[in-house]
């Protein structure tokens, strides 16, 4: 079979089987590079661009969120807890000590990460010609 663009492809073996259902005819001739493509479809909203603004706007509201549901934890969890630390003995709400210990983990967190990060940033200068 001979195609318009003067190429001859081989006939398909009818007796194999195929791996996958067969593309559209236009389709096919389209990737096969005998018909040119056409436009592709407009995109809604493609006018629309992500700014920083835009970010920055996104990041307050899941803030905004996250400061809400703090409050209602901090609002349900009321009841105090005995708390023993070293020499240290107290009583606090529950909720407090549930925060302490989150932002606690988040600095040890922070601190290893930093911890890391310094140490990269030392193997590139010293790697660096």
């Amino acid at each position: 079979m001979v195609f318009p663009s003067g190429h001859d492809f081989p006939a398909p073996d009818p007796s194999r089987k195929p791996d996958s259902p067969p593309l559209p005819d236009e389709l096919a001739r389209t990737l096969a590079g005998l018909e040119p493509a056409g436009e592709a479809p407009a995109r809604r909203g493609a006018h629309a661009t992500v700014s920083r603004t835009g970010a920055v706007w996104y990041g307050i509201w899941a803030g905004v969120v996250v400061l809400i549901l703090t409050i209602i934890f901090v609002a349900q969890n009321t009841g105090g807890v005995q708390i023993s630390f070293l020499w240290m003995q107290g009583r606090i709400p529950l909720a407090l000590a549930l925060l302490i210990a989150g932002v606690a983990g988040a600095v040890v967190a922070m601190s290893v990460a930093s911890a890391r990060i310094l140490q990269l940033r030392r193997l590139v200068r010293r790697t660096r010609p």
